[in-house]
């Protein structure tokens, strides 16, 4: 008889391209000598749910969580242990989601924040490169006062060019140079004096960054690939 492995539910589409490159992650991520060493998931690419800025800013969700909670029940029909959702602004509404299933949602947020904790300590100021949805909802701000580190948002100029970054290139497939986003991360550190920078979105996790550069991140993105693994071995 088979042996009975653990499952991750994959619950994706926000956006497509982000889930691409996570599954590829987990893939490349996972110790494997063959195809029965990977780990199992189940993937709902749902690009077709609302934007999670837009349903934030709008305070409008209710179609959102109704949309959600179907794919909620496809992942309970498929006995997934675990869920993984690789998009930090749908995290927003993480509690309402984990109240619609019994199922472990791994909480993206919380995971990353505690990750900088541990390696940097109390008082750490960080950087949080997010959708304006993700700032606004404040759910890095909380967590990292929680753990006693110090947020910092980027100027509102700042922010617009992380928007565009996000929503006119990336979203749209036009391929960016990551020597932008590596010059906001410098201004960060170097200016503004944060001493760790969250990629709190995973449209940015995409952008290739420089080793020198990676040193003074923490992607949450990463940081969600490993819990994933981690949970489903």
């Amino acid at each position: 008889m088979m042996e009975q492995r653990s499952r991750l539910g994959v619950l994706g589409g926000m956006g497509p391209k982000a889930t691409s490159v996570f599954i590829d992650q987990i893939i490349e991520s996972t110790v494997a000598d063959r195809d029965q060493d990977h780990i199992d998931m189940v993937i709902l690419n749902h690009a077709s749910l609302p934007d999670r800025t837009h349903v934030i800013l709008e305070n409008s969700p209710e179609e959102f969580l109704r949309e959600i909670e179907k794919d909620i029940r496809l992942l309970e029909y498929a006995e997934v242990s675990n869920i993984a959702i690789p998009c930090n602004t749908a995290h927003y509404y993480v509690n309402e989601l984990q109240g619609m299933t019994r199922i472990p949602i791994i909480n993206m947020v919380e995971e990353s924040i505690k990750v900088i904790h541990e390696a940097y300590g109390d008082g750490c100021k960080v950087g949080i490169l997010a959708t304006n949805g993700t700032l606004h909802s404040g759910i890095y701000s909380e967590s990292a006062l929680k753990h006693k580190l110090v947020p910092h948002l980027p100027s509102d100029a700042m922010q617009q060019q992380i928007m565009n970054m996000i929503y006119k290139d990336i979203k749209r497939g036009v391929q960016i140079d990551p020597q932008e986003l590596e010059d906001i991360i410098h201004q960060l550190i170097t200016e503004d004096g944060c001493q760790c920078i969250i990629i709190a979105c995973t449209e940015l996790s995409i952008v290739p960054l420089s080793e020198g550069t990676k040193q003074h991140c923490v992607d949450a993105m990463d940081v969600l690939v490993k819990r994933s693994i981690e949970l489903s071995l």
